[in-house]
């Protein structure tokens, strides 16, 4: 497994442009001798693994792509693969632990065909592309894997996901009930007003200041206008773009963001005080603004009974002292979707040494580029 695990992480490859690392997953699958679906939601390998005793059908997923992240350390086998994205020269490296995903559910594929004869009905391996979002005007992840059948085809009745982390300590596990990882969208306001020359800002109507006010204004709707006892809710503002030079006041600025969610009633609420917000500030300064929010993903839902179910045996293989009860987390996964779908169960394994200070273990985000 650690062999696997370096080997992925060495060949890192961008969501829907896995194909090297699907045919490596699947030459492994095909040796153990079960049946393999290739090419699923484009660069996905999926193995059938039927059990000689009746019984239901369990999926196990693994994510499978990396990131657009340039990788800084001194090691045999860190990532150097280059590739352009977004118009850019960007490195690529497995900085969310896929490979670590890989490698696992490979693992777990070989054990468990070893022990065919005990197995009481099915286990399909999913090992799915493009979890980190699918290049813009293609499909793909685990919507597409649903819709191209992959758990109605296989009459899946439950799924589970885990994912390496690195804040937590080697072994332990971390776990939450009900609504797990939060639903993420992305929204972009456009902020439209009147050119000048800077040394005449009077002659203009300023998208940058009323873009400034927005961004100001949408901090509010979080700390005064939600509910946060009821559940976290976030709204960040990750990229503004406006202008061309110093002494120009420019037409239009445009602003991107994430909404991070973890109810529906408030995430409607939070998406229409974000439109009121954006278009009255605009217009009180005499700019007008579009706001589009998109579809992203849901929130990762642990079904409350599969989770009661599941985590005894999880802290028996784990240990009960290392089974860790958590709140929700702001981050958003796409196995949400098959959440939807099945009772599911998403965990969180620790992958930390012990001896680190977990503030200063791995960071989460890392620059995209040079």
């Amino acid at each position: 497994m650690i062999e696997w695990r370096h080997h992925v992480h060495q060949n890192p490859e961008l969501s829907n442009r896995e194909f090297e690392t699907g045919k490596y997953i699947a030459a492994h699958l095909k040796s153990l001798g079960m049946e393999v679906q290739e090419n699923v939601a484009h660069t996905g390998v999926v193995g059938i693994l039927k059990g000689d005793k009746p019984g239901g059908v369990i999926a196990l997923r693994a994510d499978i792509d990396a990131l657009p992240v340039i990788e800084e350390v001194d090691l045999p086998w860190a990532s150097t693969v280059k590739t352009t994205y977004l118009g850019k020269e960007v490195g690529v490296m497995h900085a969310c632990g896929h490979d670590t995903h890989v490698a696992m559910l490979m693992g777990a594929a070989e054990v468990l065909t070893k022990r065919k004869a005990d197995i009481e009905g099915t286990v399909v391996f999913m090992f799915q592309p493009a979890e980190e979002g699918a290049p813009q005007g293609e499909e793909g992840g685990a919507e597409l894997m649903i819709k191209e059948g992959v758990l109605a085809d296989n009459n899946v009745d439950v799924a589970f996901g885990i994912h390496i982390n690195a804040q937590t300590p080697l072994g332990e596990v971390n776990y939450k009930p009900g609504g797990a990882m939060a639903a993420s969208n992305t929204f972009e306001i456009k902020v439209k007003g009147k050119q000048a020359h800077g040394s005449r800002p009077w002659k203009s109507v300023d998208p940058v200041v009323a873009a400034a006010q927005i961004i100001m204004g949408l901090q509010t709707i979080v700390s005064r206008q939600t509910e946060l006892t009821k559940e976290a809710a976030v709204i960040t503002v990750g990229k503004i773009d406006g202008g061309v030079r110093s002494n120009i006041i420019p037409d239009e600025v445009t602003m991107i963001g994430t909404i991070r969610t973890l109810d529906e009633d408030m995430k409607a609420d939070i998406f229409e005080r974000i439109e009121r917000t954006a278009t009255n500030i605009a217009a009180s300064s005499g700019a007008t603004a579009e706001v589009k929010i998109s579809k992203g993903y849901p929130v990762t839902f642990n079904d409350p009974a599969i989770t009661r179910r599941l985590m005894p045996i999880v802290a028996a293989t784990a240990g009960e002292d290392n089974i860790n009860l958590i709140r929700a987390i702001t981050g958003a996964e796409d196995f949400s979707f098959y959440a939807q779908q099945v009772p599911s169960l998403f965990i969180f394994l620790g992958g930390m040494d012990p001896a680190k200070d977990p503030r200063r273990s791995a960071a989460t985000t890392r620059r995209p580029f040079k």
